[in-house]
């Protein structure tokens, strides 16, 4: 048994964790269909596609990667497109190493670092003290098995469905962003703030010059970036210590 970890505590938290990851997953098995269509539009068998989705868990990202596929893209080519699509990913990170337990195994955190998505990182933050592997666990072991089945799904038969149908799974994933943040607004004057207002600068910053030009990825980094400084700065939160 690893040192800060119960293993009682820990089945608790990992069931915890696959509860919470049953939403998460049948909305990745939907939505993955259309990442299936595009993938065995760029020439990519089923095994490759859903080989892929396994271990890449990043939707913008593979959609780029895809892309760059279809056009014959060097691999440097394709590595580099990807690298900035989900350069968010690495904002995330930092912000789960600041709520992780210094004594927490590099194992743990090598695991963790490679599973963070949108989704998965929402309902982690949102916990309340140090952040336990074992919850994450759980909701991987329920998101990415649909991540990658949902994309080998939708290269056998995502061509067969009409796009009207194939379009109309993205609105599951909505669902999820907004049970994800709902929650801690609820509770948080200052994130309900910052959500609503992220929302309007979102919108604002595909209207203005330049700025709408650049990816959906790098107008996402620079406002999270912006928003968050301010808010670290104007608003800043004491530190709370996790009980044992």
């Amino acid at each position: 048994m690893e040192r800060g970890y119960r293993l009682q505590d820990n089945k608790d938290i990992l069931y915890q964790g696959i509860k919470d990851g049953i939403p998460i997953g049948l909305g990745y098995l939907a939505v993955s269909f259309s990442l299936g269509i595009a993938a065995r539009n760029a020439g990519l068998s089923t095994f490759q596609a859903f080989l892929c989705s396994l271990l890449c868990n990043a939707s913008a990202g593979e959609y780029a990667g895809f892309t760059v596929i279809a056009a014959s893209a060097s691999y440097i080519e394709c590595a580099l497109v990807t690298l900035v699509t989900n350069a968010r990913y690495m904002l995330m990170s930092c912000a789960m190493s600041q709520r992780v337990d210094p004594k927490m195994p590099f194992k743990h955190r090598l695991v963790m670092a490679f599973y963070i998505v949108d989704e998965i990182f929402g309902i982690m933050i949102s916990r309340p003290g140090f952040l336990n592997p074992y919850y994450m666990y759980g909701a991987i072991l329920m998101a990415a098995p649909s991540w990658a089945i949902g994309t080998a799904l939708g290269a056998i038969a995502g061509s067969i469905l009409p796009p009207q149908l194939v379009s109309a799974f993205s609105v599951a994933l909505y669902g999820m962003f907004i049970a994800v943040f709902i929650p801690p607004a609820k509770k948080n004057k200052v994130i309900a703030a910052l959500v609503v207002i992220s929302f309007f600068l979102s919108y604002c910053a595909t209207l203005i010059p330049g700025i709408s030009s650049w990816s959906d990825g790098t107008r996402t980094i620079v406002l999270t970036v912006t928003l968050s400084a301010l808010a670290a700065v104007l608003f800043p939160r004491r530190e709370v210590k996790d009980h044992e």
